[in-house]
């Protein structure tokens, strides 16, 4: 199993990022080995500060109104290796070492397994 890489966090850092009238900002998940982009999901500044500290993404579920740690129930956990904001800080960047299976709860490795212009799988 992986293991947990807690990121420094800097007040300056968690200051300049920018989150929406929800209080929520996009945090996109790539593949550290890979350079695929997993998926994308929203944190408020909870669940950003919780992810740096425990090294493991955290998000904010829009739908339930509540905070998931990604893999709790699937066993399909994120382990962070780097995380940085955008130039605006109004988009979120985490570079992960996936655990399991994958990140989508399609049961694809990755939520982007559909492509414009091609026929439907999974």
């Amino acid at each position: 199993m992986p293991a947990a890489t807690p990121i420094p966090v800097l007040d300056s850092d968690l200051e300049a990022v920018t989150y929406n009238a929800d209080g929520l900002v996009p945090a996109i998940v790539q593949e550290a080995s890979t350079g695929e982009v997993l998926m994308m999901a929203w944190m408020n500044a909870t669940t950003l500060r919780r992810s740096l500290e425990e090294g493991r993404t955290v998000f904010w579920s829009r739908s339930r109104q509540e905070e998931w740690r990604k893999g709790d129930t699937s066993g399909e956990r994120q382990w962070i290796r780097r995380a940085a904001y955008d130039c605006d800080g109004d988009t979120l960047l985490f570079v992960v070492e996936q655990e399991g299976a994958g990140a989508c709860h399609t049961g694809n490795h990755s939520c982007f397994y559909r492509s414009f212009g091609e026929a439907p799988r999974g």
